[in-house]
């Protein structure tokens, strides 16, 4: 029986031919404790999930099939280090890597907290000798500016929470993220730097990723231009988070200064590793303790809530509900807050390497959607460019909007006027303006009735647009822990619910691939590989103008 032959999804597929053409207004305007009954508080975050397409008779329908589809025994694997990994036979254990509670987490029969930890350590230890001052460049200096070099989620999640977590940063120290093969990043980055007071950190699993590899190769070339450097200077200000002994040594970088990951650690859930290295030398051991602690607390309320009061597991039915129900086809990430701008970058490559999916786990092909194209921007710069398209579309975008209620400056002024547009826009799209408000809206302006009658349609929301609203107090280190967990699992249930693995891809081989070859044609000038007449015709013009 396939999941759309079961019993839950029929009995949704039933409830969503009777509702679908109901206004969330007319629901409001039903049931004033609407807000109490959708929405949850955990510790200091608020997800109102009110603004959704929903009835009292959704929700228990979209639990049954979480429960059809056995969330809470993947759930269970998940945690006990099960290998559900399994095209590439692997735990997947990042939960491990944020366990504040240190109780036993095994894999392959050993408990990993002792590794997780011993790391830890030599992280805090290794980020206070250069916070301090205490680790010195070639001439003496302390260091004042970190360089992460990696691609992917040895990018994407430190970049992604140094951004966030800036008011938590030493002043002492400028971060920066390297990730493009384009040389003109690495260019740009590295003439604002002083070789005297700078430290690399090469972020590669196996020390063989061409992008990173490449940028890291133009780091080392210019740290060994400079008149004062030599050879041995490499290990005073390269390091590296790797599993690679024998390449990071050959490198030149101090193997005793190589940080280690494991293989249970997915590249998207890396940030919560070593190669969060960047993320502890920006803002302090203690506020990554923190940024863990907070994503344990989350993992903690994934692993024991049922699943009606279960966040994560709300916000991936609801992702379900959409995706196969409303047949919508992609995800809206819009945070209000300035720092959080690096948010939905994130999750697009969280939710879309993850779900981006065609075969079930059993290899056979998928007969319904499954991952949404994940795409946004700060909110309030997203009202003045793509929110036409949220407001008067003809598509059914489902959005998550995502506020902190205390601003981290003092100027109040300016936070009020970011909440009320956070809060002003959800309400929008959920009421839209019925044509006869629009016409009073008309009436009052000073206008012709002929134009009026030209600019009603016009002028007129449908609204009933879907959106989740998560609010925290403030953006702490803690908070922002507990909201990317959240997400996590979030994309991990729909990954049970769609039966794919949601922790492989190899999707992203082929290109890698070709790529060698293409390069080998490029720089050669000859032809080596067959390919088709668009590519030959391109690698052609390349040639010609390079």
């Amino acid at each position: 029986m396939t999941l759309i032959q079961s019993p839950a999804w029929k009995a949704l597929s039933s409830h969503f031919d009777e509702s679908k053409q109901q206004h969330m207004l007319d629901l409001f305007a039903a049931d004033p404790k609407r807000f109490d009954k959708f929405s949850i508080q955990h510790g200091n975050l608020l997800l109102d999930y009110s603004k959704n397409r929903i009835t009292e008779k959704t929700m228990p329908l979209l639990m049954s099939l979480a429960r059809q589809c056995n969330v809470e025994s993947w759930r269970d694997q998940l945690f006990s280090g099960e290998k559900i990994n399994a095209t590439e036979g692997r735990s997947v254990l990042h939960v491990a890597l944020r366990n504040r509670s240190n109780s036993p987490i095994m894999s392959d029969g050993e408990d990993v907290m002792p590794a997780v930890n011993a790391e830890l350590d030599k992280m805090r230890g290794f980020s206070e000798r250069v916070r301090s001052g205490e680790w010195k460049g070639l001439s003496g200096k302390a260091i004042t500016d970190i360089v992460n070099i990696g691609i992917g989620g040895s990018d994407l999640g430190p970049d992604m929470v140094c951004s966030a977590l800036k008011p938590y940063a030493s002043d002492a120290l400028n971060v920066h993220f390297v990730s493009s093969v384009d040389a003109m990043q690495i260019s740009q980055t590295l003439s604002q730097l002083d070789v005297e007071t700078t430290l690399f950190i090469i972020a590669s699993k196996t020390f063989t990723t061409q992008e990173t590899l490449t940028n890291a190769n133009t780091a080392r070339a210019w740290f060994l231009e400079q008149a004062s450097t030599t050879e041995a200077d490499i290990a005073k200000h390269f390091v590296a988070v790797s599993t690679n002994t024998d390449a990071v040594s050959a490198f030149g970088i101090d193997t005793d200064n190589m940080f280690r990951f494991w293989d249970w650690v997915g590249g998207r859930y890396s940030l919560w590793s070593a190669v969060g290295l960047s993320i502890i030398l920006y803002i302090g051991m203690d506020n990554y303790e923190q940024l863990l602690a907070g994503a344990h607390d989350m993992d903690q309320h994934f692993k024991t809530a049922e699943l009606e009061q279960n966040i994560p597991v709300i916000m991936a039915m609801l992702g379900v509900w959409y995706t196969n129900f409303f047949e919508a086809e992609s995800q809206a990430i819009l945070p209000y807050d300035h720092n959080l701008n690096l948010l939905p970058m994130y999750l697009e490559q969280a939710d879309m390497e993850s779900n981006g999916k065609s075969v079930k786990r059993d290899g056979s092909a998928v007969s319904y959607s499954t991952g949404p194209i994940v795409w946004g921007a700060e909110g309030i710069n997203g009202q003045h460019a793509f929110y036409q398209l949220l407001h008067q579309g003809t598509r059914v975008i489902p959005a998550d909007f995502i506020a902190s209620v205390q601003s981290q400056t003092d100027n109040q002024h300016h936070a009020d006027i970011l909440a009320s547009n956070f809060l002003a826009q959800t309400e929008a799209l959920m009421r839209g303006r019925s044509l006869e408000e629009t016409q009073a809206v008309l009436d009052g302006l000073d206008i012709s009735k002929e134009e009026a009658e030209m600019r009603l349609p016009h002028m007129y929301f449908e609204g009933n647009q879907p959106t989740n609203s998560i609010v925290m107090d403030k953006l702490t280190p803690y908070n922002l822990g507990s909201i990317v967990a959240a997400y996590e699992h979030k994309i991990f249930v729909q990954g049970v619910i769609w039966d794919v693995n949601s922790y492989d891809q190899w999707g992203v081989e082929l290109g890698k691939q070709l790529a060698k070859n293409v390069l080998q044609e490029i720089e050669s000038g000859e032809d080596k590989f067959e390919h088709d007449s668009s590519t030959n015709g391109l690698l052609s013009w390349f040639r010609q103008h390079r």
